[in-house]
């Protein structure tokens, strides 16, 4: 089973951070973003992956000089101009050689839903495409999915305005796929999968959802990145993580509570840091107290002094 991972947004979601840097080459408790979505492939058999690139693919290549990452060989297809999702979707699959069943992730989806349960899933409908949903509070930033119950897709709502989503259960954007799906995408121009490609699949009835309770987060905007990392911290995936790096240095009259303090991290003499990530190269100054609360506005645990 192959993979494509979607990975050439611009990030501007989480900009200033992603400026230089594509958003899935971001640290994550110490290690980038893109071996965590790479290594969860990984314990569900995927043992290729094609990175659909646009946005800064040296970052890639530069970091992954063998073409290996968590043990998954890595193919890389580059877009020659920014070509939508299902856009990028075929370009990388023809790029790759990519036929039959394969999988898809969005490079900024950091989860534990269950990978095989969702091809086995798949291959029992005789689906074109599966769509992984998960729960959320509020719908009103993702593609809402309703489903009958036999779970074929009723509808795909991309979207919709506060208060009219048919359902809470959003697209996770984990799908499972077919050659077939690709034929549905017109070459050459950029193309919707959320707009165009589902909407004409659900018109067909061959477009599915499994639903999951597991784990789940769009990890791209600056809110749900750091909640991400402290996720991490609280043990809520797996084993908790050591959120403080080896060559981070902490004053001995310093408070540091519940944050990540990345490489080459400096806190001075009765700074105090709580519910924070720090990014490479930051630095805290003397008798500065942490404003987390205030992420939305100044993204203050990027590099640099506060």
């Amino acid at each position: 089973m192959r993979a494509i991972i979607l990975v050439g947004g611009f990030g501007t979601r989480l900009r200033p951070l992603t400026l230089s840097t594509p958003k899935q080459m971001l640290a994550v408790v110490h290690r980038p973003m893109i071996e965590r979505v790479i290594e969860s492939l990984a314990v569900h058999g995927i043992d290729e992956v094609v990175l659909s690139l646009g946005y800064r693919p040296d970052a890639f290549l530069d970091r992954y000089p063998d073409d290996q990452c968590a043990g998954v060989r890595m193919l890389y297809a580059v877009e020659p101009e920014p070509l939508d999702t299902a856009g990028a979707i075929a370009f990388a699959a023809a790029e790759a050689g990519v036929r039959g069943t394969f999988v898809v992730v969005n490079g900024d989806v950091l989860t534990d839903m269950d990978l095989t349960d969702l091809i086995a899933g798949h291959r029992a409908t005789g689906a074109e495409a599966t769509i992984s949903l998960t729960a959320v509070d509020d719908p009103s930033r993702f593609g809402v999915v309703p489903i009958d119950d036999a779970g074929r897709v009723e509808a795909f709502v991309e979207k919709p305005p506060v208060g009219e989503a048919p359902t809470n259960w959003i697209n996770a954007g984990t799908y499972v796929c077919e050659s077939a799906m690709l034929d549905r995408i017109p070459p050459g121009r950029p193309v919707s999968i959320e707009r165009e490609v589902f909407p004409a699949m659900v018109a067909d009835g061959v477009l599915y959802a499994r639903q999951s309770a597991a784990y789940w987060v769009d990890a791209g905007t600056p809110g749900t990145y750091l909640s991400a990392q402290l996720d991490i911290v609280d043990g809520r995936r797996g084993n908790p993580e050591d959120p403080v790096a080896p060559d981070a240095k902490i004053d001995a009259s310093a408070t540091v509570d519940h944050s990540v303090l990345m490489s080459r991290v400096v806190v001075a003499a009765g700074a105090v840091v709580r519910d924070s990530v720090l990014l490479p190269g930051s630095s805290v100054a003397a008798g500065a107290a942490s404003r987390a609360r205030c992420w939305e506005r100044e993204p203050l645990w990027a590099p640099g002094q506060w």
